[in-house]
């Protein structure tokens, strides 16, 4: 007599299971993301104790099982940690249109040197792979396969045993012995578990391109960032040619570095001298420079900032690639701590070339910037700005200041307005100017006009 098959919801966000549907889902809170699918039987050779594992001493290990591989494009690589460690499998996600192919592509042709790759896609035909291959100048000996069915794809690879891999994208990968759509949960998640599998016993390095949803989380079950060793974001406009990769999670490395690129003709470009993007010229009025650190590079960027009187009881506060509530913070110190009045006048700050601000070492050269479209007055030419505020109009010490001035003094500025408190010597070719308060800051670059 024939069984009837079982079905079983999960939450489309933590991957939480249950025999019945529920309107919020028990392990993460989230409502209505139960989806109904189809129980997946076990195996009948999968029984427990069928296959014994052994434990291993770390020192009978081999070190060239985490060798690194570079994948010749240097910011990729950075944000790898270094490069590709092999067994791994590494997610990358982002909007459509962002380049996460081109970039993968472009890597494929450099791993050649390396090993066998094998560039798989289910979106796109091999004539259309063709024509970006040849845009992208790839290597024409490039493995490539169309193809949807997990299994299939299991097949090619024990044929060809190839050293890496691409899948773009995981959400049309399916199995053919599940009846869920393709791109469900059950799909992805099954998909994503052979790959892993495949990875870690071929000792193959896994890339995984993944769509993202409306509100920027990649497409499927939350529990797909957990079932990788890396995932990976890119991040950009699709209108403009700046493009940014961060690591979200990063198991071989660290999740503090940035990867800089600009969408050509040719395809994606390292960019290598940051100052070009972030920063336009000369000290405007209203316009300050500072150093950010993105993991253990320096980044100058410029910081805009536009005051106008407002004609609302509640003047607006906008912060574009910075924090609201930070801005908020500062402007609260700089009219209580610096004197100057700008509760009547709306306030508009920018971070010029799309880069994220976080860094609070950006503290002075944004209340710099704001005081001086407030009094009409600008920094000198060739100066920068770094040190935190804190509540008290103190300027206090960050994290790497050598570092960060060394790299302005490299790029041709003259004079670093940094806080007083730290122990920072002269550095060759730029003038330090210290200052402990908010006012001090204000005399500082005034008297330096």
């Amino acid at each position: 007599m024939a069984t009837k098959d079982k079905t079983k919801f999960v939450c489309g966000e933590c991957g939480h299971e249950s025999v019945k549907w529920l309107g919020c889902c028990p392990g993460c809170g989230s409502w209505n993301t139960m989806v109904e699918v189809q129980s997946v039987a076990a195996k009948s050779g999968a029984r427990r104790g069928a296959s014994l594992s052994h434990a291993t001493a770390l020192s009978s290990v081999s070190d060239g099982d985490a060798e690194r591989v570079k994948t010749g494009i240097g910011e990729f690589d950075r944000v790898l940690g270094g490069g590709v460690v092999a067994g791994s499998t590494v997610l990358v996600g982002g909007d459509p249109g962002i380049g996460k192919s081109t970039l993968l592509m472009q890597a494929a042709s450099n791993l050649m040197r390396h090993g066998a790759v094998l560039y798989i896609s289910g979106e796109e035909s091999k004539a259309q792979l063709k024509l970006r291959a040849s845009r992208c100048g790839v290597n024409p000996e490039l493995l490539v396969m169309t193809e949807t069915a997990i299994d299939a794809i299991e097949a090619e690879v024990e044929r060809i045993k190839p050293r890496y891999m691409i899948i773009d994208s995981i959400q049309t990968m399916v199995n053919p012995a599940l009846s869920n759509a393709t791109g469900s949960i059950t799909q992805i998640r099954e998909a994503t578990a052979v790959l892993t599998t495949l990875a870690k016993e071929k000792d193959c390095a896994v890339f995984i391109v993944g769509h993202v949803t409306k509100e920027g989380a990649l497409a499927g079950p939350r529990m797909l960032e957990h079932m990788v060793d890396t995932v990976l974001y890119f991040e950009g406009d699709r209108h403009d040619s700046l493009r940014l990769l961060r690591a979200v999670k990063n198991r071989f490395g660290s999740t503090n570095e940035i990867g800089i690129f600009e969408m050509r003709q040719e395809g994606i470009c390292e960019v290598k001298n940051t100052a070009e993007l972030f920063v336009t010229g000369g000290n405007d009025t209203g316009c300050s420079v500072t150093c950010i650190m993105e993991g253990n590079r320096p980044i100058l960027v410029e910081l805009q900032s536009l005051l106008s009187t407002s004609a609302f009881a509640n003047p607006r506060r906008v912060a574009a690639g910075m924090d609201t509530g930070r801005l908020m913070l500062l402007l609260a110190v700089l009219e209580r701590r610096g004197g100057l009045r700008i509760s009547d006048k709306d306030v508009y700050t920018n971070a010029v070339g799309g880069i994220r601000v976080d860094d609070r070492g950006a503290d002075l050269a944004t209340v710099l910037a704001i005081a001086g479209s407030v009094l009409d007055r600008r920094l000198p030419d060739s100066t920068v700005a770094i040190g935190e505020l804190s509540l008290t109009g103190e300027i206090r010490p960050v994290d790497r200041l050598l570092a960060r001035v060394q790299e302005c003094a490299r790029l041709g500025y003259k004079h670093a307005i940094v806080p007083h408190s730290t122990q920072l010597k002269g550095v060759e070719g730029i003038e330090l100017i210290k200052v402990k308060y908010l006012r001090d800051a204000f005399c500082a670059f005034m008297d330096n006009r």
